[in-house]
């Protein structure tokens, strides 16, 4: 049997692909190696798994995750390898790889993740062949989950929100300063902790003047600093996987306009496309 896995630091999406062909999807939580330990990923991993298959029967394995570069490729191969102990073909790639194939399939271009965290390549049909790095949740990631959360926080712990919308943050999380801070510093997976709350700019009570400015200037910020960065961006398509661009893309299409780039495939996930490109190839 064949398992496909797509992972963010906030979710990770599963398919397994049964001897038949038919396929069977289910989620779990996300897996980030730079976030997580091994033994947290082992012991969530098994007990996902095990609700829905034996990992026992998983003869081949393709996991695409959040922070699956340089060596800590071989830290989740290691925590794959102990949970799926009989596959004899398991591969740990990063999830911008994922994002490429699933956009592009075997086609060159752009493609992008705006999820908690940001990515950006230009992909030849097999393989990355320029990143700019979005330096991660403390130096960067403009435009994701965790960036758009970490503006809405210190909009709140500064007064900087409208009071109504403060009136509002207060009502459902009754988060103190000194909480907030506890979560973001001293706590595991602060990216995690930052974008649930991108979701609180969907409050109806939340002021949609507020809400449009914080997400667009994310965004702007997002082209600015990583997308306008690829020589010849314009003559791309944007191409992009994540719940960040798909529930706010009315947006994103107008930065996109701003920055004379012409707009492609925008979904949520992508792991029926990954299923199919395997599938196929």
């Amino acid at each position: 049997m064949i398992l496909i896995a797509d992972s963010g630091s906030t979710k990770t999406d599963w398919c397994l692909i049964g001897n038949s062909g038919k396929c069977l999807y289910f989620k779990s939580e996300g897996y980030n190696p730079y976030f997580s330990t091994k033994s947290d990923m082992i012991k969530s991993i098994r007990e996902c798994i095990s609700v829905h298959i034996d990992p026992m029967e998983i003869s081949k394995l393709h996991f695409y995750g959040a922070g699956c570069e340089a060596d800590k490729i071989d830290m989740m191969t290691e925590v794959l390898n102990s949970v799926f102990v009989n596959c004899k073909q398991l591969q740990a790639e990063v999830d911008l790889l994922a994002a490429a194939r699933g956009l592009l399939g075997r086609k060159s271009g752009f493609a992008a993740i705006l999820g908690t965290g940001t990515n950006t390549c230009i992909y030849d049909g097999d393989n990355i062949t320029l990143n700019i790095d979005s330096l991660g949740f403390i130096l960067g990631d403009e435009g994701s989950g965790g960036a758009i959360g970490k503006r809405i926080l210190g909009d709140y712990l500064r007064n900087k929100m409208p009071q109504i919308v403060s009136a509002k943050f207060n009502e459902l999380y009754n988060l103190s300063a000194a909480e907030i801070i506890h979560q973001v510093y001293t706590e595991p997976m602060p990216n995690r902790f930052c974008a649930q709350f991108a979701k609180f700019l969907n409050q109806p009570e939340v002021d949609a003047g507020y809400s449009y400015q914080v997400v667009k200037a994310s965004f702007r910020q997002f082209f600015e600093n990583l997308v306008s960065c690829y020589p010849g961006y314009t003559e791309y398509s944007f191409n992009c996987v994540g719940s960040i661009a798909y529930h706010f893309r009315s947006i994103l299409l107008e930065v996109l306009d701003e920055f004379n780039m012409i707009p492609g495939l925008i979904i949520p996930s992508l792991i029926e496309e990954l299923v199919d490109y395997h599938q196929t190839n």
